[in-house]
């Protein structure tokens, strides 16, 4: 049976298909004690549900089985073209953004939603009557990670993000819990060895231990998750990042597996490669909506990716972006015009130069 559901599931397009218990996952007391630290900022949500994320059985009762997926999304087009480093990516004629790499695609909630719906009914027939199961991309509450590695999917790396020996770093996790009992696969091991290039690589030392991330520094968080200004001491380190950041991901030696994504393939958006901050600072909200429908962008929402922009434009920018930024400067959203003015203040301390 477990072969059957492998079968389909590479044939819907995954990359890998593991399988684990129900079970509690051995992590359940480190995510408390990580929640009592504070170190995961204003995501209350991990917080109201952290007992369904430490107990399966309070997500699906009677669950049996965890089907972990991965979906590769790597596109050799960005090991091509990706910067020495990106902290402060000299600008073109026009200075451009920097997205991660996972948003230059169509909302992958979205892209993976069909062949996980086509797979869960797949796992449901071969249960029988009286199955039930239930499917998530990134969305439910679930450890996903650490059930990945005990499933054998990946291993947790330094930086806390899963490594996949076959895919390095850059793959989707998406998960079905059913009541259908399946044989456990094997944990991963963890095989960083001495390896630390993620930990030298964070550019807000968010990581600030092996395995340890205060998210609060994590540039992912502080251009997606972040709904208020973003400290003032961290804006410098940002770069040109606009949304996410890869740089942890980037310096893993486990990618030099990589291979060319298959389902994302047809998803791809090369526009959100590196767009072009002047534009994106002159959207309004019908224009940003527009630009940026069915993408991850749109979590951000407008006043987010605007304030990040300012940032990216101190950090980068030169006397051609103070125009954009004494507008933006005027807007009536207090977030975006208050960036706008750090940015201002920034070029002009360095006399106008990148």
């Amino acid at each position: 049976m477990k072969n059957r559901i492998l079968s389909r599931a590479l044939a819907l397009g995954f990359d890998a298909c593991r399988f684990t218990t129900a079970d509690p996952p051995l992590a359940a007391a480190e995510f408390r004690r990580w929640l009592a630290a504070r170190r995961h900022g204003e995501m209350a949500y991990l917080e109201r549900n952290a007992a369904k994320r430490v107990n399966p059985q309070e997500v699906l009762a009677e669950a049996k089985t965890i089907i972990t997926l991965a979906v590769n999304y790597a596109n050799r087009r960005d090991s091509a073209s990706a910067p020495d480093d990106s902290r402060f990516t000299p600008p073109a004629p026009r200075p451009t953004g920097i997205v991660a790499r996972y948003a230059r695609y169509t909302d992958y909630h979205e892209a993976l939603a069909e062949p996980l719906k086509q797979l869960t009914q797949h796992v449901n027939s071969l249960g029988g009557p009286g199955t039930r199961s239930l499917w998530y991309v990134d969305t439910g509450p679930l450890l996903e990670r650490d059930l990945a590695q005990r499933a054998g999917l990946g291993f947790i790396g330094k930086h806390t993000n899963l490594i996949n020996r076959q895919l390095g770093n850059w793959f989707f996790l998406a998960e079905i819990l059913t009541t259908l009992p399946l044989e456990p696969d094997a944990p991963a091991k963890n095989l960083c060895g001495s390896c630390a290039r993620c930990l030298a690589a964070c550019p807000t030392q968010a990581i600030v231990a092996p395995f340890q991330l205060d998210a609060r520094r994590c540039i992912s968080y502080l251009t997606i998750e972040l709904r208020g200004a973003i400290p003032v001491e961290l804006r410098p380190a940002l770069g040109a990042r606009i949304f996410g950041c890869d740089d942890c991901l980037e310096v893993c030696p486990w990618n030099r597996f990589a291979r060319e994504a298959n389902l994302m393939r047809e998803h791809a958006r090369p526009d959100l490669a590196a767009p072009d901050l002047l534009d994106l600072l002159a959207l309004d909200d019908a224009a940003f909506k527009r630009r940026f429908a069915n993408t991850p962008i749109l979590r951000a929402k407008r006043r987010g990716l605007s304030r990040n922009v300012c940032v990216a434009l101190g950090n980068v920018g030169d006397q051609s972006a103070l125009p954009a930024l004494e507008r933006a400067a005027r807007e009536n959203e207090p977030l975006i015009a208050e960036h706008a003015q750090w940015a201002i203040h920034q070029i002009r301390s360095r006399g106008g130069k990148p």
